[in-house]
């Protein structure tokens, strides 16, 4: 399959026609308006050097938040209200620890500072929201992302202390489950997740999801 050059037009190729990794488009630009269409279709801004790359994987990593796994260890915590838990108290803050916080395998971040700005404008609309675990008054984990409809499609999270960002994670599905939310996004397979519950599932089963769940969000 050919992968498809974005210029200012408002489109995206079907996720459907992307290449066998993942990759369906290059180029375009994250204003609001192609960031709500890419994530209602099921596609998902990526950057590699100075290029913004959509991708829409198949199969795809999801947590349905009825099926989180939380270890006994992790139970301990939550039932000492080891950190306090907020929910969009300091959205800038959290996307600035995941830019910036070092990963194990990486030389760089994907969140480059138009992300970064792009995201920031997101949240200043009401679609991108944050969680945080605070130790002290510390800000030491934290995950952030795009909520349409019941659906949360998460992009980063960080951790400045052991368990900061699992424990910001599983109260964060939990409050989102409250919400109504019916699934989590988790864009690619990684080992931390598969531990919480997520799994694959195929992108034509994901993007029915997609249209049932958040079929009536508009900018």
């Amino acid at each position: 399959m050919p992968v498809f050059a974005l210029d200012k037009e408002l489109y995206f190729p079907p996720a459907e026609v992307a290449e066998p990794d993942g990759l369906l488009a290059i180029g375009g630009d994250l204003s609001p308006e192609r960031l709500l269409l890419a994530y209602r279709r099921g596609i998902f801004p990526w950057y590699e050097g100075q290029f913004i790359l959509w991708w829409s994987p198949d199969p795809r990593f999801v947590l349905f938040p009825d099926e989180l796994k939380v270890s006994k260890s992790m139970k301990v915590l939550l039932n000492k209200n080891a950190f306090e838990f907020t929910v969009n108290k300091s959205f800038k803050e959290v996307i600035r620890n995941c830019k910036e916080v070092k990963r194990a395998g990486q030389l760089g971040t994907w969140i480059t500072d138009e992300v970064e700005s792009a995201y920031i404008h997101m949240h200043e609309l009401g679609y991108a929201c944050s969680a945080e675990a605070w130790k002290d008054g510390e800000l030491v984990g934290g995950v952030y992302g795009i909520k349409l409809g019941k659906i949360f499609f998460g992009e980063s999270m960080f951790s400045n202390v052991s368990n900061g960002s699992k424990y910001a994670f599983i109260k964060f599905v939990e409050y989102l489950q409250q919400q109504g939310v019916e699934l989590i996004d988790c864009q690619v397979y990684t080992e931390h997740l598969e531990s919480l519950g997520a799994r694959m599932i195929p992108r034509q089963q994901f993007l029915e999801y997609l249209k049932k769940w958040t079929s009536y969000v508009e900018l």
